[in-house]
């Protein structure tokens, strides 16, 4: 059978190393790139209609504290009430605009009696990991526009910690800081827009680009077929006449180019078997000389 080499251990390898190779470009790797870039031009498409769209009531983008989630974030709204500094809390090693920055996170509550998280915006370190001075929110009743955001999740739920006179958060989720401060906070944090009571730097708003997702994605498609075409070269090389052993399909040596008939297979042999041959051999074409030599003398 032609297809029996494939029966072999180093073919059986190579097989479901392709196998699953393609499984995976096509099940997981290029879905994931995929849905990645459905996240981005999702994304987009909030920031740009939040551009075209009035700033509205929270109530009405969240009602009854409802988290935010991918329809509602990056939506502007209207937030009326004081901030409480007492809870304030610094957002710990972030990077905006490429450099090492701290966010400033403020407590607000609203004229209905909820509270809500406010990123008033960044402030540049000092001396590596120290935060400098900045001004205090604002005292009274004040009205405020915003975006809403989701909150970052920390892998390893670290708590809030004491350092430099700050309280200091590793990511900005309301409920990590609601739990380090013992003030209840609505899900969700809102940043606030250049211009408002109590902003220090606003928090720029991302790129508007789908990045490269999609054609990593394609790419991951291509390297599967790619993978399924090349094992499929390699079974057709075996395959081809000239790739078959000598023993199977010898060609005869004659110039009419008929063929001989099929020689028998060589016993594979072992390293002292094939020294064994060739000492035999040697001692044979040893006593061929020997007997011609005598036979020379003789006639002589």
């Amino acid at each position: 059978m032609r297809l029996k080499f494939l029966l072999r251990p180093g073919w059986l390898g190579l097989i479901a190393l392709v196998a699953v190779f393609t499984t995976l470009c096509f099940t997981l790797l290029a879905p994931w790139q995929f849905s990645r870039s459905d996240e981005a031009q999702a994304r987009n498409n909030a920031i740009s209609e939040s551009f075209h769209t009035p700033p509205r009531p929270l109530g009405e983008v969240l009602p009854a504290g409802q988290a935010p989630d991918e329809r509602t974030e990056w939506a502007q709204v209207l937030l009326r009430g004081q901030y409480l500094p007492e809870g304030e809390t610094l957002g710990w090693q972030r990077t905006v605009l490429g450099e090492p920055a701290f966010e400033v996170l403020t407590p607000f509550r609203l004229a209905d009696g909820t509270t809500v998280l406010v990123n008033r915006g960044f402030v540049r370190p000092v001396n590596g990991t120290q935060a400098p001075a900045y001004d205090a929110p604002p005292s009274g009743e004040v009205t405020l526009t915003a975006r809403v955001r989701t909150d970052e999740n920390d892998s390893k739920q670290r708590p809030l910690f004491e350092h430099d006179g700050h309280r200091w958060a590793y990511a900005v989720n309301s409920g990590t800081i609601s739990q380090g401060t013992g003030i209840a906070l609505q899900p969700g944090y809102f940043a606030l827009n250049e211009g408002q009571p109590g902003v220090l730097g606003a928090l720029p708003l991302p790129r508007l680009e789908s990045g490269p997702y999609f054609s990593y994605a394609l790419q991951w498609i291509a390297f599967g077929i790619m993978a399924v075409i090349a094992i499929g070269y390699l079974i057709y090389s075996e395959l081809r006449p000239g790739a078959r052993p000598a023993w199977r399909d010898a060609e005869a040596g004659s110039e009419g180019g008929a063929k001989s008939e099929p020689q028998p297979r060589r016993k594979k042999m072992s390293v002292a078997e094939a020294i064994a041959e060739d000492e035999r051999r040697e001692r044979e074409e040893a006593e061929r000389r020997e007997a011609a030599d005598a036979e020379s003398t003789s006639k002589t």
